[in-house]
């Protein structure tokens, strides 16, 4: 059962919420707290397997792939392989941004029900139907929610983000996750500061300028087509390759984090300490029912297993992080975290991604229905 403080009813506005849940990412309840420092331990009898079966999929994939697992309940336990440093969360960022809305939903700031109007400059290529319409169009906030992360559409989440706003967003994440989170962007922004460094006129493109590369392949061509959107020959563009270019921007710190800092958000998510319960089912639901995870983390979980979780995918960058039995919060709930990074073709990084969730099955999945 998600178990969360209450705050008092008439607490409306958002700072009051705030003060009432705190700001520490550790528990005040000593029950909650204790449960913490149990699965900080990294003697569960699990974790010896699981960091086997990690190191041999890591070493198996081309690049490097991160993992932080963190279990409550029976056997109790961390195991930490990403590292000590922050990963490229692509996708994964609309998790924070969906809480950061839900909150405000439940300080009564904003309404499920209330509608924002497409703007053309919200689009933004990648997943989803948003593209398909038209500027004027009326969306729910409830409605962009489920885009967001059941469908992983970055114009709905960029006109998320319009609604809480950047600064807000970035503040509340520090204050839900501590450290760890570099600053979150919209998606939009992602790709003008990827191709920023390429060309000055960069800078000067609209929006609907940047969707139109999708059209391109990835690799030289999508460079071609930068190329003709600035109206310059291919070598005035300051760029190797693609590649070079994501690489440029991925030793930046933007949408970045360290994974046992975004644990630390789904763990309070599952726990209850971030949102009513009506919007921590809300937020769960749909991440149990994203479009986007059937290759990886899933497709290696036993049947059955109830896994809400989001994925990201950028150029020789991708994630899954999800929660496993969130109901059980403190109580029973397993965080997975995973990236993947500087592998050759996406299908390497899913199989290193099933690969994990069938290690998970067979290590501490099962250590905790026999133990339970």
């Amino acid at each position: 059962m998600i178990r969360l403080r209450p705050c008092a009813a008439a607490l409306l506005v958002l700072l009051s919420l705030t003060a009432c849940r705190g700001e520490a990412p550790t528990p005040d309840d000593p029950t909650e707290a204790a449960a913490v420092d149990a699965a900080a331990s990294t003697d569960a009898a699990w974790i010896p397997a699981l960091d086997a079966d990690a190191e041999r999929i890591d070493a198996d994939m081309p690049g490097d792939f991160g993992v932080y697992v963190r279990h409550f309940g029976p056997s109790p336990g961390t195991l930490d392989r990403s590292d000590g440093r922050t990963w490229y969360l692509s996708s994964t960022i609309k998790i924070p941004v969906a809480i950061a809305v839900l909150e405000q939903v439940d300080a009564g700031a904003l309404s499920l029900d209330q509608e924002l109007v497409l703007a053309q400059s919200d689009f933004v290529d990648g997943a989803g139907d948003m593209l398909s319409f038209k500027p004027g169009a009326r969306f729910t906030i409830a409605a962009l929610l489920e885009k967001s992360l059941r469908d992983s559409d970055s114009t709905a989440t960029d006109m998320l983000i319009r609604a809480v706003g950047e600064d807000h967003l970035n503040r509340r994440i520090r204050e839900w996750a501590g450290p760890g989170f570099g600053p979150v962007t919209t998606i939009l922004q992602v790709r003008y500061d990827a191709y920023g460094p390429v060309h000055p006129g960069v800078a000067d493109l609209d929006n609907m300028a940047i969707v139109g590369l999708r059209n391109a392949p990835a690799g030289e061509a999508r460079l071609d087509a930068l190329a003709r959107a600035l109206g310059v020959p291919r070598s005035a563009l300051d760029a190797e390759s693609l590649d070079a270019v994501f690489d440029a921007y991925y030793r930046g710190d933007r949408n970045q984090a360290t994974l046992p800092a975004f644990a630390t958000l789904l763990e309070r998510l599952a726990a209850g300490e971030l949102l009513s319960p009506d919007s921590t089912a809300r937020m769960l639901g749909h991440m149990r029912s994203i479009s986007t995870g059937d290759r990886r983390l899933s497709a290696g979980l036993p049947p059955g297993t109830d896994f809400a979780q989001k994925t990201g995918t950028q150029v020789r960058r991708a994630c899954n992080v999800g929660i496993v039995d969130a109901d059980a919060g403190r109580e029973g709930a397993t965080v997975v975290l995973a990236c993947a990074e500087d592998f050759d073709d996406l299908a390497q990084a899913e199989q290193a991604f099933q690969a994990l969730g069938r290690a998970l099955g067979d290590t501490v999945l099962a250590a905790s229905a026999s133990d339970g």
